[in-house]
């Protein structure tokens, strides 16, 4: 039987659509597994006017898909309470701290708490504030964390007044800043194949990687989301968070051990050695960007059409770029990242373009880069593309894959992100969530980008929905000599 985590979870933003999905599913699963059993409570709170019946009734239509035992599932659902609260009203705090420590003797939960903001990024540092004036973080417990979706911030400075704000009432070990995509099975694999193998171990480095490629497309438009989506692009929605995430297990030193403090560690001296573009003519030379237009048949209309989009707008929907880290390791390596909408197939996908080495087998006969493909969305996998003896007379090479996929048995028992995340964050492990060094080197790289390319109009459209963006972007690897291995 696992562990139990005795704890009690608040959910601002109890009702909204992202704790309806993922977050009541995720921690029924985590029920279901074990690792909440008796002593956990979870409170649900946000504006709208809800008795705890009604409450419960909202989560019983948030799990139903997942139930397999009704008795199981009214025993998770009896650990729920809701409470009406205006959070930037600091009176209304009060009722929750009553709850809070009734709750606590109930269920006898040691003044463990974590709080988890599904709210609007600007009131994070509200909701952080009255939570330690008004005395809900206790001070007998073995823990009080806060859980925060992104984005955090919008540019480096409101990340630093946000993280400001946080740092009154909360120590950095006490924050968990989520990115999904430090959930997901196969980033989180992208450990296990680098320091659980000793040839890959040893051959992460200068000396046997060309280049490192790193891919987010998407085959959808902008949909409803022009609102948010035209003030942030794919640069600030992609690149800052997801895509930099990434880039850190990828960059890494290996640390000392596998431990969040550790992992940090070496995460962060590799994003401190990050070079940044801080001239609109090294933007020029190492970034892209793009914006899409209508497709081939005529079928998808440009970003330009789309609802809620200004007929002048600059947004970009692509990114392109090169990464370069001021680390022995990575001397003269880069690593290449791009992210779009309306590209030709949907894939989050690492490519680790290994050198070709010597070729001692004659005229006549060529080599080609290995290369290990991580892929992490749609279908995890992992390929290895190597050369090897063609069927010939005489002696000729060709290259074959090494292909393992996760299967349907695999894929159908794999934590979603947000169960993982939420189960991390109980158990006070920090490995798979953005630390303040990491999120702060993220936004200042992407500032100095966004800088430029405000300050030079761009003639947009520059590429067809449906391909897998702008030529520009193969002719950035073209510069280096490289090519991008996933042809879409």
């Amino acid at each position: 039987m696992p562990k139990e985590i005795t704890t009690l979870l608040t959910f601002f933003g109890g009702t909204g659509d992202l704790a309806k999905r993922k977050l009541y599913p995720s921690t029924y699963n985590l029920f279901k597994k074990g690792f909440l059993q008796e002593h956990f409570a979870i409170i649900g709170t946000a504006r709208q006017e809800l008795t705890t019946d009604e409450f419960r009734e909202l989560v019983r239509t948030s799990i139903a898909d997942f139930i397999e035992d009704q008795a199981n599932a009214e025993e998770f659902i009896s650990h729920f309470y809701y409470i009406q609260l205006d959070i930037t009203d600091q009176a209304g705090y009060a009722n929750m701290l009553s709850l809070n420590n009734e709750l606590d003797a109930k269920y006898s939960l040691k003044g463990n708490r974590i709080f988890y903001m599904s709210v609007a990024p600007r009131f994070f540092g509200t909701v952080a504030k009255y939570l330690k004036s008004e005395n809900l973080l206790t001070e007998n417990g073995e823990f009080n964390r806060l859980m925060i979706e992104k984005p955090f911030g919008s540019s480096y400075d409101t990340a630093e007044a946000l993280q400001n704000e946080l740092s009154e009432a909360f120590d950095e070990n006490q924050i968990y800043r989520i990115d999904h995509y430090l959930g997901k099975e196969m980033v989180q694999n992208i450990a296990a194949v680098r320091f659980g193998n000793p040839l890959f171990d040893a051959a992460w480095n200068k000396d046997y990687i060309e280049n490192i490629q790193v891919t987010l497309s998407e085959v959808l438009g902008v949909e409803e989301r022009a609102g948010y989506y035209d003030t942030a692009g794919a640069l600030r929605d992609m690149i800052q968070n997801h895509t930099m995430q990434v880039i850190g297990w990828l960059a890494m030193e290996k640390p000392a051990s596998f431990t969040d403090k550790e992992i940090r560690a070496a995460k962060n001296a590799a994003f401190n050695s990050l070079k940044i573009y801080n001239t609109p003519e090294e933007v020029a030379a190492n970034f892209v960007r793009g914006q899409y237009g209508e497709s081939a048949d005529g079928s998808q209309k440009k970003y330009l059409d789309e609802l809620d989009v200004p007929a002048d707008s600059q947004n970009n929907t692509y990114v392109a770029g090169k990464l370069q880290f001021d680390m022995p390791r990575w001397e003269g390596v880069p690593f290449y990242i791009r992210s779009g909408k309306r590209l030709a197939a949907k894939s989050t996908r690492v490519d680790v373009v290994f050198k070709k080495g010597l070729n001692i087998f004659g005229e006549g006969v060529s080599l080609d880069n290995p290369v290990l493909s991580i892929l992490i969305d749609p279908k995890g996998g992992i390929e290895f593309k190597i050369n090897a003896k063609d069927i010939t007379s005489s002696f000729a090479t060709r290259t074959i894959d090494l292909d393992w996929q996760v299967s349907d048995e695999d894929k159908a028992v794999t934590p979603e992100p947000y169960e993982r995340m939420i189960h991390d964050a109980m158990n006070g492990d920090g490995s798979n969530f953005a630390d303040w060094n990491g999120v702060g080197t993220a936004w200042r790289f992407v500032d100095a980008i966004q800088a430029a390319w405000d300050a030079k109009k761009e003639s947009f459209p520059n590429y067809v929905s449906g391909s897998m963006g702008p030529v520009a972007a193969d002719e950035l690897l073209a510069k280096d000599g490289n090519e991008w291995i996933f042809k879409g």
